[in-house]
């Protein structure tokens, strides 16, 4: 995909683009004729690939036609029965309602989503360690609100970075697994029970979708949303760290310690080595905290059995924010691999600062003793923790 409004959607490529979303609506569908055929509840007749009965030049169609159900599921729906023989045509989709569908398909292409991210993330990890492990003894003066502080090290910020995209990493962790949404109509499984014979049996058929689909099982959740807007944090969460990193450097490029490896042209200016990357992943960090609070208030608005708007408003909302996270995610990590150090500068602007060994004096002063080599605190053993913390990480992800 491309995207002219934000540069650099091509890095996210199929993952939740309305292709994959169009392929995994029929994987659902399929899936569940699947499992009513195996129970013995379809006849045998009714089997068919239906992910096979549907391509990408039905896009059109079915997203027009969405806007008479409100989703696209009804219009699928339609298409499969309009294609398909007359037993699968009258078995498909029994026991299912649009939400059950459309949420699962979600849950598909959030998996393609979470996948790459954590793969990113694992990059980055290993970026962190070289940049960290390259710059231990490299001067670089600490700030703090924009003014020189106090001596420091390059391995302590970027130290700090990595502790920040390991957070990141941890909050995905954390999520749970993802899910069917199943339940029927009114989340009661009125439907599928009427079909099986008993409760029993209606819960067993919406585990083997889950395992046919490789999702895990769920209680009905239409108006419980805690596993989308969770999922939503991680991911503001990926993007605060990215923009962290992308405003330190920043803030380097002014200062001429730090450069991007392979910056960005100028229309009209032919001196300039513009911090491309940095400028785009500041971009994500500033726009995705309002894309993870609009899952929030979709959730606060769930009401009744089926909400009446606030889940239509996740689809594109989710959509948007996996993108442009991926998106973030691979600059990220451009970012990290070519990022260049000017030792020399680095170490010019620390001794240039005025007054960064006022604390020290004062502080030796008054533990009567002389002022050390070095003042640099636990500097060393924190960027240990966060190297470690790093290195276990990597070796639990193997």
């Amino acid at each position: 995909m491309n995207d002219l409004f934000w540069p650099g959607d091509h890095r996210a490529g199929a993952v939740m683009s309305d292709t994959a979303l169009l392929a995994a609506l029929a994987a659902v569908e399929n899936a569940w004729l699947t499992v009513l055929v195996e129970a013995g509840i379809a006849p045998a007749a009714a089997a068919a690939d239906l992910t096979a009965l549907v391509s990408e030049a039905d896009l059109e169609d079915i997203a027009t036609a969405a806007e008479r159900d409100g989703n696209p599921v009804t219009a699928l729906v339609g298409l499969l029965r309009e294609c398909a023989t007359a037993d699968t045509a009258t078995w498909l989709h029994r026991g299912l309602t649009s939400q059950d569908v459309l949420d699962t398909a979600l849950m598909l292409c959030l998996r393609d989503g979470l996948t790459a991210l954590t793969e990113a993330l694992d990059e980055q990890v290993n970026a962190l360690i070289g940049l960290t492990e390259q710059h231990r003894d490299t001067p670089m003066l600490t700030h703090t609100l924009a003014q020189p502080a106090l001596p420091g090290t390059a391995a302590r910020k970027f130290a700090n970075w990595l502790a920040g995209v390991l957070d990141a990493v941890d909050a995905l962790k954390a999520l749970p697994a993802l899910t069917v949404s199943s339940g029927g109509a009114a989340g009661t499984f009125a439907a599928t029970t009427e079909l099986a014979g008993s409760p029993a049996a209606a819960l067993a058929l919406a585990r083997n979708w889950a395992d046919v689909l490789g999702l895990a099982q769920a209680f009905p959740w239409h108006t419980n949303r805690a596993l989308i807007t969770r999922t939503g944090d991680a991911l503001v969460g990926c993007c605060d760290a990215w923009g962290h990193i992308a405003n330190d450097v920043a803030a380097g490029v002014r200062t001429g310690e730090l450069a991007e490896g392979s910056g960005g042209g100028s229309s009209t200016m032919p001196h300039k080595n513009n911090p491309v990357l940095t400028v785009l992943l500041r971009r994500a960090a500033l726009t995705t905290s309002q894309l993870g609070a609009t899952l929030h208030a979709a959730s606060a608005a769930s009401v009744d059995e089926r909400a009446d708007g606030g889940w239509h408003v996740e689809w594109s909302t989710l959509r948007t924010l996996v993108r442009r996270s991926l998106v973030a995610a691979s600059q990220a990590t451009d970012l990290l691999l070519g990022l260049r150090v000017d030792t020399a500068r680095a170490a010019t602007n620390q001794q240039e600062a005025q007054g960064i060994y006022a604390e020290q004096q004062t502080m030796a002063a008054l533990a009567d003793r002389p002022p050390a080599a070095r003042y640099l605190g636990t500097t060393d053993l924190l960027v240990d923790a966060a190297l470690q913390r790093a290195r276990h990480h990597l070796k639990e992800a193997q």
